[in-house]
Parts: structure tokens; sequence; C-alpha cells
């Protein structure tokens, strides 16, 4: 069973085996050691099923005591585990989607089953029209409309959003309600979005206003609105276009603090943090750190004092996952984090010449203008003829003329192309084509069906070219349209450190491909990585912001990537023989750290 079972599989089985345990009213003990494996296992950067299969002491793992690793293998070995099916068998079959459903918690929820009979979304929204659910404890004629509403505009949204289109969404509704409010002093996405994870659920905003009785209506009145939820003095919800669930909550700004880290989360973080501050006396909420012995609720302006009053460091959003970022933070081991600043190129770029929106010329202005110390234009090879790909007759003419362009930029251009890997693993052009090239990015863009050792062996076989430079998307994903391919990552990354190629963090939003996870094992096995824009338009060069947050989420400093040392260095890389890239780039990893470790 080894090869079919994922990480995600096993997440989702803990996951809902905690779920199952809050309806029928478990301990909260048991609940959360199956929340916290669950959300451990999540954020491995390898296969727990390959490491149960070796008989590895799965204990070791923070968060994996003896119950969860006997589990894990058991799942490993059968496909099943006893424990689950024994829950499944005691509750209704579709129950776990009620849990979905804003404002049925796990007492709601077991109510529902025990007095109504409850056991499926369509159920419930039945109960709800027919005035049943109004039967429940602590469940009024307001808590029922809203239930309700909340089904409807389920239905006609998707469980997730794309972090590209929620981010646009978010940018869209600031700047109206800022044009509709002149008395708001700021708005500060939350929840999932600010912890940059590539889909968002539902859209959290937390603003400051001078007048905050005219930001709810501000909101409610938007015209891309489709339906109002709930419309308060603190709080308003809408459901706006693109079917994005938006929770608007209006804070002190004395409180910023404590309201932004709470509504930021994730969970798994909230919860260790209560613990933590929990065991000095304190007790945490949105409202701020309650000293238990006094009562007194201490408030506080920004996240730095808030952390700083439990004796830690701010911890940058998108580390806040609830494994290893409280204990880096008390130890004083926190990454210092790549930004947007540090990048000095952009090493994959589109223009016309294949399926790129803007002329060569201007894609190479664009890229200027953005204050890089070099690039690579890499218009797609002729492939399967899609794409408006070159013929290496094109190619050649495009080399001319980024060669003649050099002498108008400080900026260093290179002559790439984003080459296939064919269904074989062989190059679309030849080698010769390819020798003549500054920088080679080899891309899956067929044969996606592949199964995972075919397309493990196809990937490592391109990166095998003494040509290839860097894997380009390599899972192919496109988030929400198109799953990604399926291939060992364990094996690739281990197969591009042994041959010197580089692994491509791709930014476009639709892609954010290599994941957060990829990453974070390629930094481990020091193969360098690579944020690049895939940009086809100038306005995509701007994409960055997302590749970094990647790598932000991977743990990455500027020393694990490849495009933020200066150009000599840089070119230095590309100059040293493929084979000893991968020591090269440690000898400039540890000469950068070193450096930054120097007071």
């Amino acid at each position: 069973m080894t090869t079919q079972i994922s990480n995600e599989d096993i997440v989702q089985l803990f996951n809902n085996m905690a779920a199952m345990l809050e309806i029928k009213g478990d301990t909260v003990f048991k609940i959360r050691a199956y929340q916290r494996a669950a959300n451990t296992i999540e954020q491995l950067s390898w296969s727990l099923a390959a490491a149960a299969a070796a008989g590895d002491d799965l204990k070791k793992i923070p968060g994996v005591g003896k119950a969860i690793s006997d589990k894990v293998q058991e799942y490993v070995a059968t496909g099943h585990v006893a424990a689950y099916d024994r829950l499944a068998e005691e509750l209704p079959a579709n129950v776990l989607e009620l849990l979905e459903v804003p404002g049925m918690g796990p007492k709601t929820v077991k109510a529902a089953v025990d007095e109504l009979g409850i056991g499926s979304v369509a159920e419930l929204e039945q109960a709800a029209v027919d005035g049943r659910l109004e039967q429940l404890p602590r469940m009024g004629k307001r808590s029922v409309a809203n239930i309700l509403r909340h089904i409807q505009a389920q239905r006609m949204r998707s469980d997730r959003t794309p972090l590209g289109i929620a981010s646009e969404t978010c940018a869209a509704v600031t700047g109206q309600l800022f044009d509709a409010c002149p008395g708001l002093v700021s708005i500060t996405p939350a929840g999932s979005l600010r912890r940059w994870e590539e889909t968002i659920g539902d859209l959290d905003l937390i603003a400051v206003s001078e007048n905050p009785s005219e930001t709810g209506p501000a909101l409610a009145a938007l015209p891309s609105v489709r339906e109002v939820l709930v419309q308060g003095e603190s709080k308003t919800s809408v459901v706006v276009d693109p079917g994005i669930q938006i929770d608007l909550r209006i804070g002190e700004p004395n409180a910023m603090g404590a309201m932004l880290q709470y509504f930021t989360g994730s969970q798994q973080h909230n919860i260790r943090l209560r613990d933590y501050a929990n065991r000095r006396g304190l007790s945490l909420n949105e409202y701020g750190i309650t000293v238990v012995e006094s009562g007194e609720t201490e408030h506080f302006p920004d996240e730095e004092s808030f952390y700083g009053r439990l004796d830690l460091p701010w911890i940058p959003p998108e580390l806040r996952r609830g494994a290893d970022e409280l204990d880096a933070a008390r130890a004083g081991d926190l990454p210092n984090l790549i930004t947007e600043t540090d990048l000095r190129g952009d090493l994959h770029l589109h223009s016309d010449w294949s399926d790129g929106k803007f002329p060569l010329e201007e894609m190479v202005a664009a890229v200027a203008a953005m204050g890089y110390e070099y690039m690579a234009l890499t218009d797609h090879s002729q492939g399967l003829g899609v794409a408006n790909g070159l013929t290496p007759d094109r190619l050649a003419r495009q080399i001319e003329i980024l060669r003649s362009l050099q002498s108008r930029y400080d900026m260093t251009i290179l002559c790439g192309s984003e080459v296939d890997i064919r269904a074989d693993g062989a190059m679309d052009f030849p080698d010769d084509v390819l020798g003549m090239l500054d920088w080679v990015i080899a891309s899956v863009h067929n044969a996606m069906s592949q199964d995972r050792d075919t397309m493990t062996r196809r990937i490592s076989r391109a990166m095998e070219n003494p040509h290839v430079t860097v894997i380009g998307h390599a899972s192919t994903r496109l988030l929400g349209r198109r799953d990604p391919v399926e291939f060992d990552i364990e094996a690739l990354l281990q197969t591009a450190r042994d041959t010197g190629t580089a692994m491509e963090i791709n930014a476009a939003p639709e892609r954010l491909d290599l994941k957060d996870t990829h990453a974070a094992r390629a930094r481990e096995l020091g193969v360098p990585l690579v944020i690049n824009t895939d940009s086809h338009h100038v306005d995509g060069l701007t994409n960055r912001t997302f590749g970094v947050a990647v790598a932000r989420r991977a743990w990455c400093g500027p020393e694990h990537v490849l495009n933020t040392y200066p150009a000599n260095e840089f070119a230095g890389w590309l100059r040293t023989p493929k084979g000893q890239r991968t020591d090269h780039f440690a000898m400039m990893a540890g000469a950068r750290s070193a450096a930054a470790s120097r007071p």
C-alpha cells in the first residue's frame, strides 16, 4: 500500500477522526492529539508512508505518539484503520459535511444527529426550512437563518479559492472601501490570506476606522456583493463575486495586536500559543492577554508587543502553522526569511515570439525597470506545435537580437528557452541547440497522465542532461483547474542535488509550483531554488510576491534562492560544471550565512 498513500491521505484520516470524536463528545486531549498529528504530517517534506514501510521510528516526529504511530503503520500496511472504521459506523455517513457549515460546531452537530436524525447538509437545510432546527438548544430563528444562508452561499461557490483570485478580490474590495469610507484608517487581511496559503476559505479583514458604524454598511452596499450574511456593529459578512465570503471585523486601535494575531491563525498555532501562555498564568483571546491571577486584561496596539508580552519574538504569519515555529521562536532560531527586495533577477520570461503578449524588447525593458541585475528570456521550444514555440532557426535569430540589446543595459541578458521534456524524458531541442543557450528550463507540458514511476524517470532523465539548468513548475498543476502530475518528489530532489540541477518556485499565482513543503525539502537537501514569475505580460513581473511567499512558508532565507545572489556570484555558479554546482552553491550559501551572522 505504501506508494498509494500520500501524506495528504493520512492528514485527512486524522482530521476526520478528530472531527468525529468532537461530534461524539470525546475528550479534548484525544481530539487535539489527532489534530496536532494531522497538522504536523501536513507539513512534512518527505513521505510518511515510505518511512513507515522502511521501519523508521515515527514517534520521533513531534506530535506523533505510539497510538498515532500504530495507526499510521496500520493504514500503510492495510489501507484501513480499525478505529476510524468503528467511528464511521457509529455516525451517519455524511456527518463530516455538517461541520463545514458555519454555525454548526461539534455540539450542535451532535444535537442535530441525536435529536433530529440529521445526517447530511441537504437534511440540515430541510430542517432549517421546516423549523425543526430551531428546536435545538441555543438555536434561535436568527441562528437558523444564518445557517440557511451559509448553506445557500456554499452551494454557489467552491470550497477553496486559489490565492491569486483571493488576493485580487481583497485588493479590489479594500480599495472600494477606502473610497466609500473617508474615516477608514486601515484594513489588514488576516486568516489564510495573510499566511499566504495557496488556497483560502473565507477572506478575513480587520479594519480600524474613525467612524466604525459606516464601514459595515459600506461593505454590504458594494456592487460586487451577492449576499449579506451578517451585518452588525463589529462584524459584517458578505459573499462577493466570484463567490468568496468576506468577514470584516472592526477593531479598536489599542487592541489590534491581539485581534490581528487571533484571526490570522492558524488554528493549531493559536492552540499551541494558548497552551504556552496558560503555563505562564496568562489567557489569550482576540481582545488581549489576561493575567489569570488578577483578572486584568492587557491590550496591545500591534503583534510585536503582543508576542513580546509572551517573551517571544514576532513570528511571521507564513510560519504560523502550529509545527516548529513556537519552539524556534523560544530558542531564538527563527529564520531570516527572504523578501522581495532580495531578488536580483527573473529567469523565466516569455515574449510574443512564443505565447507572451509583449515584444521581446518591451519585456527586456520592463525587467530592467524592476532594477534587476540579470534576466533570462525563455520562450518555448517548438514542442507539439503549441504556444508558437521556437524552431532552432528562430531561436538562433532571437539569440542574435538579445545579444545586440546587451549594450543598452547594465543588466545581464541571458539567452534561454523553456524546453519541453518529451514523454520519454528526452529534451525537445538537440544538445547542439541547447549548447547555444545560457539558461535552459526543462518543463513538462504534455503526457501528464503518466504513472508515478514513469513521470519520475522522465523528469530525472531531463535533469541528467548537462545543458538543463533548472526544472520548471515541476508538478504542472493549475490551482483549482488541473491536478498535479504524480511523481516521487524525494527521488526527484535527490536527483536534482546529485546532478546540480536547480528547482523552480514558479510564482504565477495559478501555479505556485514547487509548493511550500516541496521547496522546504529542497532547502533541506541543499538544492538551489529559483523564484521566477513565468511572465507572459509585463504586469506579471510583480507576481514575484507569490513566489517569495512560497519560499517564506518553506523557511527559506535569501541564501537558499539562487537569484538573490549578486550577478558575479550567480554567473560563477552558472560557469561551474554542472556536476559541481550543488557543492558550489553550498559554498555560496555558507559564505552568505557566515556573513549574516557576523555582528
